[in-house]
């Protein structure tokens, strides 16, 4: 049975509402999918009418960056009661300071000398202030795209060439992420249930048996394992290093878009299944 356990719309860095993503996911066979926006749970019962209206059966979920101590990384988490104010109050905290971060990120890009309406942009992002969306604003203005193609010298400058010189430059300044301390998050899990997965720890070296190890003395379930930002050596692994420490096993695709170059693979859909039958332990989440 295909499934996808981590989607992102537009409530956070993806670029299809939720009713466009679960008609998409219908479109490719899936049978379960989760909605996992970062940092945010506006969507998802959006995404549970829609899932219904396309007999997909929807699964709670959202993205976190989360933190132990200097150590960051993402996380999955599924079946928790997604109105708890407590939560609430938790992601709100994660969006004003990624809000604030933003706006001081675009203050000195008009100072470098961008054309940039900063009220009109955030306004235009009630929860998550995505990355991706700020490069688009950006290029929206002709004189904002002629300066980023001679600053960097290319004719079709990528989203990644754009972010690293403009939001991860030192000079202008780091658009950081809004990080939770892990404490909070197993606690509050006491109150509102759920499932806990480390979320695609090949794409950046978290398959460390002492850091697994850790999670799991925390009281994490899972580790993602089937991800298409896993190489099979990555992929193979996690699998390995899940059964030896009792975690159970999940798979996303990380859809954000189907790219709008005429390339013949557009996402990862075009070359990436997530079937259920690899996934030990996943029955836990899907049911």
């Amino acid at each position: 049975m295909l499934i996808d356990l981590q989607l992102h719309s537009t409530y956070s860095d993806g670029y299809l509402t939720p009713m466009e993503l679960v008609k998409f996911m219908a479109g490719q066979g899936v049978k379960i999918a989760a909605l996992t926006d970062h940092n945010t749970v506006r969507g998802i019962e959006e995404f549970k009418i829609a899932c219904r209206e396309n007999k997909i059966k929807p699964i709670t979920g959202l993205e976190l960056y989360v933190k132990i101590k200097n150590k960051k990384f993402n996380l999955l988490w599924f079946n928790f009661d997604s109105n708890n104010p407590e939560l609430h109050k938790i992601l709100r905290e994660t969006q004003a300071r990624r809000r604030a971060r933003a706006r001081g990120i675009l203050e000195k890009l008009t100072q470098y000398g961008f054309k940039i309406n900063i009220n009109q942009i955030l306004d235009k992002y009630n929860h998550y202030i995505p990355l991706n969306g700020l490069v688009d604003e950006l290029l929206k203005v002709n004189f904002n795209r002629l300066k980023i193609k001679k600053e960097l010298g290319v004719k079709k400058p990528r989203e990644d060439e754009i972010i690293r010189e403009y939001f991860y430059n030192k000079k202008i300044g780091r658009l950081h992420e809004s990080y939770v301390n892990i404490e909070r998050i197993i606690k509050l899990r006491k109150k509102i249930g759920g499932q806990l997965v480390l979320n695609h720890p090949g794409k950046y070296n978290q398959l460390k048996k002492d850091f697994l190890i850790k999670l799991k003395n925390l009281g994490f379930d899972g580790i993602e394992v089937f991800s298409p930002h896993h190489s099979l050596g990555a992929l193979m692994y996690a699998q390995f290093i899940a059964r030896e420490l009792g975690f159970l096993m999940t798979g996303g695709s990380d859809f954000h878009r189907s790219e709008e170059n005429n390339f013949l693979i557009r996402n990862s859909w075009n070359y990436f299944k997530i079937d259920s039958k690899f996934l030990e332990g996943v029955k836990k989440i899907i049911g």
